[in-house]
């Protein structure tokens, strides 16, 4: 599969696997951001994205991300969707700072990684009053069978 990216800042790596068997590319900091305790903040990513057709493009934290920075993406993932492709759309992470101290990624830092994810669409949301199968037992339950 080829991805149509554009970087802003062309000093800045292309993003990269670091490993052959890496699922996810590390995307870099595109500029140096000071993130407040508690405060989501938006990170650049250096690049614009054309997600292929039948796919979406997640972001989400390296795993040392963080142990080492303290920062978390703060919605859990991000999602990139197939039509956020503008030559001004940006890819950008919402980082959580979730320590007491200003923490601050470094312009060119590995800061996220990115997959692209095979999706389906639902061609009709079918309403039905009941469902078929027995109820769980709700959030956080699993019914056991003793």
């Amino acid at each position: 599969m080829k991805l149509k990216i554009k970087r802003i800042d062309k000093t800045l790596p292309l993003p990269e696997y670091q490993t052959k068997g890496a699922v996810a590319f590390d995307l870099y900091a595109r500029v140096e951001t000071v993130i407040p305790p508690f405060k989501p903040t938006l990170i650049p990513l250096n690049i614009i994205v054309k997600v292929p057709t039948g796919y979406f493009f997640m972001l989400a934290s390296r795993s040392s991300t963080p142990m080492k920075k303290g920062l978390m993406v703060s919605n859990g993932i991000g999602v990139i969707d197939q039509d956020y492709s503008g030559d001004t759309d940006e890819v950008m992470l919402l980082a959580l700072n979730f320590t007491e101290k200003n923490v601050t990624v470094e312009k060119g830092e590995r800061i996220a990684q990115g997959l692209l994810i095979k999706i389906s669409q639902v061609e009709k949301f079918v309403e039905v009053n009941k469902m078929d199968e027995k109820s769980r037992g709700g959030f956080g339950t699993t019914n056991r069978k003793s």
